[in-house]
């Protein structure tokens, strides 16, 4: 019988305990697995809190459906039945710029016609097609790649805003290769990206015709998706299908090699012994428990920063909002001045997350570039979030409902430099066979990402064990 903890009990940890289950089951092999969390509660930032009739996501609000990792487990959990797609009007995006929302474009006349981008700014954009791609190897940011291709104005308005709202990241500091590996390919397959959607506006059209969703230039591919009761069904279901045991409120605080495994010092003293670990924390919880079994491994992951966030959740009488609310919602450029990142029309995507006649509307503060956001009180976190509020949308009334959920540590940063820490971690991790490592801080943020990074880990994990 091969023991395998498993540390941390989000999302990537509850799904790469049931593959390796349902693989070692499918191959015959004896296992017995156990995830240690050191909340009370499983799920890590994914968690669905039902106030007032009201249904806040604290964390992620769910994915997207055109990657078949999450569907796949969905299926596999019996919860299919259970899946909620967004309504049709959240495709629609928009961008706060210049003091008035302007919709994302979806093709190239609404381009041409919208006035989110100046005329300068889209001939700049437009001479994308001209520069040629660049021949170096260095790790380029996000904020030069798009002032090298697109143009400053596009920086600002565009690019800035989407990494904010996927990873609360500053542009001047993010990888391109390792945030959007796709867009990296792109231009060296290409030669640059307008020419790669011209080239590939075809297979578009094909998949299109066969009834398949695409990309377009007003978001990511896909349609976003959740359940009937919150994200929070889905680690609740994996968590309940699983076979091996589980402890929350179950901490580790450090690792040690035992003779052909691991043995887990536990919050409160006690210890677990495996025969392989896999890790599926964040970045720095991992590095303080690795700091005896491998300081060099421990730097490296101590190294990846995370940035903080305040997610402001607030509930009005849909009468007093005179905004129509018909879209998905609005992120804004930096250089607007105002205090949130974004806010989401949550009851305009979903069904059901407000009571009969309110709204729920939330909103993002904090992030990379407005890391003092996180320590503000409630009171003036509220007062800004109302004041961007009232200047974007013109609202005037007070909230009947208001929720603030703050996260230190939201979401793990992929810096300059992040692919580098990857080898590093891959290197140290050759003197540590049985030790394996999943989770958001290394392969992708998204949920889909990290359900296939622990299906990913899950193969390897039963490869060691077929290994012997």
């Amino acid at each position: 019988m091969t023991k395998i903890a498993i540390i941390g009990g989000g999302i990537s940890g509850l799904s790469a305990a049931f593959a390796i289950e349902r693989i070692a089951a499918e191959k015959e092999l004896p296992v017995s697995t156990v995830v240690l969390e050191k909340k009370e509660r499983l799920g890590g930032k994914i968690w669905s809190i039902k106030d007032e009739g009201f249904l806040c996501e604290w964390g992620p609000n769910g994915f997207l459906d055109n990657k078949p990792m999450t569907l796949e487990l969905c299926d596999r959990l019996g919860i299919t039945d259970r899946l909620l797609r967004s309504n049709d009007n959240a495709r629609k995006r928009f961008i706060y710029a210049g003091r008035e929302l302007h919709r994302l474009p979806e093709n190239g006349p609404s381009f041409l016609k919208s006035k989110l981008i100046s005329w300068p700014g889209k001939i700049r954009l437009a001479c994308e097609t001209v520069i040629p791609p660049s021949n170096s190897n260095e790790d380029e940011t996000l904020a030069d790649f798009a002032r090298r291709r697109l143009g400053a104005e596009a920086l600002e308005r565009l690019i800035g805003p989407m990494v904010s709202g996927i990873f609360a990241g500053n542009p001047e500091t993010m990888s391109l290769k390792s945030c959007f590996p796709r867009i990296y390919e792109l231009e060296r397959e290409y030669g640059g990206l307008i020419k790669a959607m011209l080239k590939l506006a075809k297979q578009k059209k094909a998949e299109r015709k066969a009834g398949k969703q695409v990309a377009s230039a007003a978001g990511p591919g896909g349609v976003l998706t959740s359940f009937t009761g919150g994200i929070q069904d889905l680690t609740e279901a994996t968590g309940g299908k699983l076979q091996g045991e589980v402890k929350t409120g179950t901490g580790v605080s450090g690792i040690k090699r035992h003779d052909d495994g691991y043995e887990l010092t536990l919050d409160d003293g006690s210890k677990v012994d495996a025969d392989l670990v896999v890790t599926a924390c964040p970045a720095y919880a991992l590095a303080e428990m690795c700091a005896e079994l491998d300081d060099g491994l421990s730097d490296v992951l101590g190294q990846i920063p995370y940035a903080s966030m305040n997610v402001v959740c607030f509930g009005f009488e849909r009468e007093k909002i005179a905004h129509s609310l018909d879209g998905f919602g609005y992120l804004i450029p930096k250089s607007e001045g105002c205090s949130i990142l974004g806010t989401l029309w949550d009851s305009s995507i979903f069904p059901n997350r407000a009571p009969e006649g309110k709204v729920l509307l939330r909103s993002m503060m904090g992030g990379a570039a407005n890391p003092q956001a996180f320590d503000l009180s409630d009171d003036e976190v509220k007062r800004r979030t109302s004041a961007d509020l009232k200047q974007i949308m013109g609202i005037d009334a007070e909230p009947d409902f208001s929720r603030i959920f703050r996260h230190r540590n939201a979401i793990p940063q992929y810096t300059s430099g992040h692919a580098a820490k990857l080898a590093a971690l891959e290197e140290r991790l050759q003197q540590q066979p049985n030790l394996l490592l999943t989770g958001n801080a290394f392969f992708g943020v998204g949920l889909n990402d990290c359900v296939n990074a622990s299906n990913k880990v899950a193969e390897k994990v039963i490869e060691r064990i077929q290994a012997g």
